[in-house]
Formats: C-alpha cells, structure tokens, sequence
C-alpha cells in the first residue's frame, strides 16, 4: 500500500472541504504572516493559471464512534496553510489573525479593464471602474450577468469595454475551477518519513518542524466529551506565548475571543497581562517542548506527535486510549508551564543565579530545560531549597558545556531520561566527573574564554558571576555590575578600540572576551583611546592625592579599594605598566583570572 496518494481538487471543493471541516486548517487560529500584497499576488497566479504548489495533508486516524459507526479522520494540513488562509479570505471573506492576534479582513480588488488585482485602499474603492472586494463578486456567481450589467452600465462602458468586462468577470469566476496539487499522506506514516517527504518536495529543502506538526494535531482532536479541547490548548500555548511578549494582549483576548475567555486557561493566564521579567519569553515552541518534556520524560518532539496520533510506540498501531491519555497529560504540563507561582518562582530562581536580564543569555534551549529541571523537581516533590539549588546549578552547568549548542533535542532525551532515572544530583556528579575536571577549570575554560565575541555564553557567564559577587563596576565605589547591566549599560574594551586599531590591530584581536568590562559611560568617554598603563597609573595617582578632577578616572581615591576594585573585576595587577607590547600576555592572565572567578562562583551554587 502507498504512503500517500497525489490528487488534484479545484479550488471551490477544496474550500468547501475546510468549510465542512472535512480538512482542518490549525493555523487559522494563528497569526497569518503574509502580506497582502501576497494575497494579491496568489490571486492573480491563479487568474493567469500559474501553478500555486502543492498542499500537503496528513490524515488523522479513523476512530470508532460509541454507536460501533468508524469516523473518518480528519486531513490536517501541514504544508499550505498560508495559501489556504490567503484563498479563503480572498474569495470567501474570511477574516484572518494579524500578528498582534486582531481579527481583520484583506479585501483584494480587480480591475476588469486591466485585468489587475491590488489590495483595497481608500483611491481603489471610490473608483468605480474597479470591483473593491472581490469576494463580494464570488457571492453573486448565479447572476453573474446582471452583476455584469450593472458593472457595465454605471461605468458608462462602450460595447469593446463591456466585451472585455464579460470575459475577465468569466475568468475571475473561473479562479473557483482552478485545480491545485494535493498530497494526501497516509495516517500510519511516521513523521520522519512525512518531514523526508516535505523536505524532497520543497526545492528549498526547509526544514518542516516538528513542534508544528504537533500543534496541528493539538488544534484538530476534538473528543466527543469537550469538542473544543484541542482548539483551546492549542490556543492557550499562542495566547501565553503571545502575552510573555506583550502583556497588554491580554485585553486583546477579551475582547476579541470571548469562547476562549470562559475557558481555565485564561483564569490560568491572566497574570501574564502584568509586566513581566525581561529574563524568559518563551515562544509557542518553548511552551510545547518543555511541557511535554516534563510530563513524558522523552525530550523528542517527534515523540510527542505520535502520542498525539494515538501510536502505540510497540505495534506501531492506533490506540485511542494512549491518544486520550496523551492529551490530558500535555493539558496538565501546559497548565504547570503557565502557572504564575511555578513560572514567578523560575524567574527568582534565574534572578538568584545573576541572570537579571535575557541578554546575558543567549541559548533559549538552557533556560527552557532550566524550567524542566524546576518542574520535574516540584512534581518529584523535592525541598523548594533543593529545587533552588540544582536548577541553578543544572543551568550554569549547561552553559559551561555549551550543553545544547549541538543536537539540543538528543541532548534534552538523554538528560530528561537520566534524572528520571538516577536523579538530579547523581547526573550533575557524573557530568562534572567526565566534563569538568581540573583540566576543564584551568585549561578547557580558559581556551573558551580565548574567543573574540561580544555575545559568548563565557563573557556571560562572567558577568553572571560579578553580579552574584555584587560585584563594583572597573573605578567604581557606589555602581555595582548589576546596576549597569539592568540600565542596559555599555560593555567597554580595556585596551581601548581605537588604541588597538591605531596599532594594526583587526576585529579579532580587539573584541577579545578577555578585553571586555562594564564601565560607566563618563569613565569610558574620560578614558578615551589611552594606553591602559596611562589610565590605570592616572586612578592610582588618584589614590595617592586623595583628590578627583574632571580629568579623573572613576571615584577611587584609596589604593587598596583599586587593588580590590581590580581584582573582582578579574585584571591583573601589574596593568598599571602596560601598553601594546603586552596585550597578548594582559590578554592570557586575564583569561586566567576570569576563569578563576567563573569557576568559583560555579562551585559556590
């Protein structure tokens, strides 16, 4: 038997099968990301008989109804459903989400004349000689010619006019009978083969993701006992998404979904319409993966759809039961994620750790298994101190052994299977032993820290560790690092840029990890491009008058607060005597110290 069959449906069928939910379209319930000149676009493909592509479904199994009938499943459509949004709000009138999730129509016009299609504006509509929507032209398709006629005649057409006005209405009443490909694919169809099959057919070879096919099959269950079930959860992970960007979407929800306001969710959700912490902003994805993660303990999205689907992972056949029980258990992880204690105490678990704001983290996968870690030690019962202590530590640990950087989702399966497992403390013990060693702390890390980009989990992860220390600012008595980092202060270099550009120095040489400090903007701007032995001795002489200037470099006035000052800021003593002939040894002691302090501060959570 074929996998999947390749047919072909004219447009009218097509849209009349969305209609009677025969193929159910999940994205319609989310944003739609064309823009309407796109639409315009597909219309006047399909008037010029252009081929639009394929789309491509994937049927969902049939079920036994409690009166013993089988009911078909349901085709859901994974690739296609932007043209499919665009056709139905063209020729249907259909309104579609926009991206701040505001229901709004994309009205297409056409010029008879000119056999032109544009989006509606204020010009086009007051002209006459164009039809302003033309999904209010499909709506008179059995009178076309009194339609015809009164288009004719308001426009006072000569009789070559009306000829060409008849033809083109034809053809644009002919779009309907436009056919377009279908790929139907079978429902005992292993994802791995669906994503081969989209890939081999997309020239472009974009990766179909997993999470989408997931959401699909979310947005389309519809049990007998709650018919709403899928759309809601579906929408419960969009809407929070949504709101952990923009909290004030929560008023959008009220008032433009009112089914979905009765719903739990939203009494779960509604205080996400407050300012949040910029530190966490998951997307749709996120919420998907961690709450399945924590409640199947597999960390394989591709898991998730075939639980979805009802496959039973031995036979490889349909059981409903294990779909029922999959559904309820992806509710119930949904339901922990968007919990305003579990999330809020997340935050201050993340906040306790240095992690004050979402710049000094650039891996979402790190902080989306950080909340898995936090979930599961919750649900396991564990000490809220305990719970506390290991998720900060599994995050730091993450971000040290660039963790995710590579095969994040085989990562994520062995990890989430190994705590289920062994428990927390004995993986984190087995990570240090065979990643961690003295080796990793005094050469490994440092070569890490051997790097030239501002935006290095390593640089990171330092200042992470001076904003737990409460450490000062470089010159500084009263600004601590978290202080400039929450003013989104500047990042500075140590051997001034334009120093190490005057001397030949290129962008690899300059933007070293090691040659990064947070330093206030008026010490940096009296620094200037000065040699770092003339600015350094200009703070020491500072401290040996006692006195400060306009010309002085920070507030420093005593010279065993400076010799602090240098010290928790990682740079060596003797940088009072340096100049370009000693950046590359300034470069590899400081990459020592840094290390040093990352290290201590690692073995202190």
């Amino acid at each position: 038997m074929p996998n999947y069959f390749v047919n072909q449906r004219n447009i009218s069928a097509l849209l009349q099968n969305i209609k009677d939910e025969d193929i159910v379209i999940p994205e319609i319930q989310r944003p739609f990301v064309w823009e309407s000149k796109k639409v315009r676009n597909l219309m006047d493909s399909l008037y010029q008989e252009f081929p639009i592509g394929y789309i491509i479904t994937w049927k969902n199994p049939n079920i036994r109804l409690k009166n013993g009938r089988m009911s078909e499943g349901k085709q859901v459509i994974i690739d296609g459903q932007q043209r499919i949004t665009a056709l139905m709000a063209a020729i249907l009138g259909r309104e579609i989400i926009d991206k701040e999730y505001q229901k709004k129509r994309i009205r297409i016009s056409f010029n008879p004349l000119k056999e032109k299609f544009e989006t509606l504006t204020p010009v086009i509509e007051k002209n006459s000689e164009w039809i302003s929507d033309i999904s209010e032209f499909f709506k008179t398709r059995n009178n076309i010619f009194n339609f015809t006629a009164n288009f004719c005649k308001k426009n006072n057409f000569t009789e070559k006019q009306k000829i060409k006005t008849q033809q083109s209405l034809t053809k644009l009443l002919n779009m309907e009978d436009k056919f377009i490909g279908i790929i139907e694919l079978d429902a005992n169809l292993d994802i791995d083969d669906v994503t081969e099959i989209f890939v081999r057919i997309n020239d472009a070879g974009t990766p179909l993701s997993q999470a989408d096919f997931a959401m699909s099959k979310i947005a389309s269950y519809e049990p007998t006992s709650d018919h709403l079930f899928g759309v809601n959860l579906r929408k419960s992970i969009d809407y929070f998404a949504h709101l952990s960007q923009t909290p004030h979407f929560l008023e959008d929800i009220g008032r433009n979904d009112k089914e979905f306001s009765r719903t739990e969710y939203l009494l779960k959700m509604k205080w996400a319409g407050k300012e949040l912490d910029n530190i966490y902003n998951p997307n749709y994805k996120d919420i998907l993966r961690v709450s399945f993660i924590k409640e199947f303990n597999r960390g394989k999205i591709s898991d998730l759809v075939k639980l979805l689907s009802g496959q039973n992972f031995k036979t490889r056949n349909y059981d409903q039961k294990i779909q029922e029980k999959s559904f309820l258990a992806l509710k119930n992880g949904v339901l922990d994620f968007i919990n305003e204690n579990h999330f809020k105490k997340f935050l201050i678990i993340l906040q306790s750790a240095g992690i004050i704001d979402s710049k000094l983290i650039n891996s979402q996968s790190v902080l989306n298994f950080a909340y898995i870690v936090y979930l599961k030690l919750r649900k396991d019962g564990m000490a809220n101190n305990l719970i506390g202590k290991y998720t900060k530590k599994w995050l730091v640990l993450s971000i040290l052994t660039e963790r995710y950087s590579a095969s994040p989702e085989s990562t994520m399966d062995k990890d989430i299977k190994d705590i289920n497992k062994y428990g927390i403390k004995k993986v984190i013990a087995k990570i240090e032993e065979a990643d961690m060693s003295s080796t990793y702390w005094n050469i490994g890390l440092v070569q890490n820290l051997n790097r030239a980009i501002i935006s290095s989990p390593f640089l990171s992860l330092f200042f992470i560790a001076q904003i737990c220390s409460k450490d000062k600012a470089l010159f500084s008595e009263s600004v601590l690092i978290d202080q400039l980092v929450s003013i989104k202060g500047d990042v500075h270099h140590i051997f001034p840029k334009n120093y190490l550009q005057k001397a030949g120095f290129g962008i690899s040489k300059y933007n070293q990890i090691a040659n990064f400090v947070y330093l206030q903007q008026e010490v940096n701007i009296t620094i200037g491009d000065k040699p770092p032995g003339q600015y350094f001795s200009r703070a020491l002489n500072q401290c040996d008058n006692k006195t400060l200037d306009s010309g002085s470099i920070g507030e420093i006035t005593d010279k065993k607060k400076l010799i602090k000052n240098l010290e928790i800021n990682s740079i060596p003593t003797d940088i009072f005597e340096m100049d370009i002939t000693n950046y590359d040894e300034f470069l590899e002691k400081r990459r020592k110290l840094m290390a040093k302090k990352i290290e201590k501060f690692y073995k202190s959570l």
